[in-house]
């Protein structure tokens, strides 16, 4: 398992019933979490010590209820910051756990750039930016397509927030299939590939995204864009059942049968601090040249 362990502003502090009890910067908050499934002692004084509390009703969906905090607040990782504010289906606006990636992607980019080479990366699905930020760190030049005008909106905020509102950063608003068409059909290439597609999803104009039937199709319409000189391709997934071993199949079928490189897939997860154990986040598949 890959795990998100250098976070300094970020913790899973435990645990149990459903629930997993996270400190965000300064606040605590609980959430619920499928992976969840023992009912292990409420010993930390923390669970008693909740800003935030985002309660799962039984007919679906739910609501937050809010103790102490505020509208929005931010956390840094390394030298990116990220604005947080609690929405629907139990958000905040950030996945901890794809730390993990931005730290093995950004070194990628980084080697490459001090080569000497200008580094191109797409990022599809691409949500509130986290890496998009890490890319363009790094010192890629990367092209972010969201379908949510809110989401890409935030991603900038983020950008700002970070010191970046003067990197390289293409801004679509987009549905994602439809811009790796056009691109295909422009002939643009890319050196790194990031997706992060949605279990469930719906385009601007309700163009419906179903995981298990669309995954596949998608990593080969978009391996078309991969440059001649490629350095990276990254899918990740949440969808429960979409095992490692699937996305190493998948990624390798379309991927590396035309790069060579390597393809390793493994589940993503976070430290839990008063357990000393993992938990797991889902899954991400890497291909990388070498």
């Amino acid at each position: 398992m890959w795990v998100a362990d250098n976070w300094k502003d970020y913790e899973i502090i435990d645990c149990s019933c459903g629930e997993k009890l996270e400190r965000w910067g300064k606040y605590n908050l609980l959430r619920p979490d499928p992976q969840v499934l023992w009912n292990t002692p409420k010993e930390n004084k923390a669970w008693k010590k909740l800003n935030g509390h985002y309660h799962r009703s039984k007919n679906g969906g739910g609501e937050w209820e809010f103790m102490d905090l505020p509208k929005q607040w931010s956390i840094n990782y390394g030298e990116l910051t990220f604005n947080l504010k609690p929405f629907a289906f139990k958000h905040t606006g950030l996945f901890p756990e794809q730390a993990v990636n931005w730290d093995w992607f950004g070194n990628i980019i980084e080697n490459a750039v001090k080569s000497g080479r200008e580094v191109k990366v797409l990022n599809l699905f691409a949500y509130t930016g986290g890496a998009t930020l890490a890319a363009a760190k790094a010192g890629a030049k990367v092209t972010h397509v969201d379908a949510s005008k809110g989401m890409v909106g935030w991603a900038k905020e983020n950008a700002v927030s970070s010191g970046l509102e003067d990197a390289p950063i293409r801004w679509l608003v987009d549905d994602c299939v439809k811009f790796v068409e056009r691109e295909i059909r422009r002939g643009n290439k890319y050196d790194g590939i990031i997706m992060d597609p949605p279990s469930y999803g719906r385009g601007p104009k309700g163009e419906i995204w179903k995981l298990e039937e669309k995954i596949h199709p998608f990593i080969a319409l978009a391996s078309q864009l991969i440059s001649d000189d490629p350095l990276f391709f990254l899918v990740n997934s949440y969808t429960t059942g979409l095992a490692p071993a699937v996305l190493t199949y998948m990624i390798s079928t379309e991927v590396k049968s035309k790069f060579g490189g390597n393809v390793v897939s493994e589940e993503i997860g976070l430290p839990v601090t008063d357990s000393g154990l993992v938990l797991p986040c889902g899954a991400s598949g890497r291909w990388s040249a070498k």
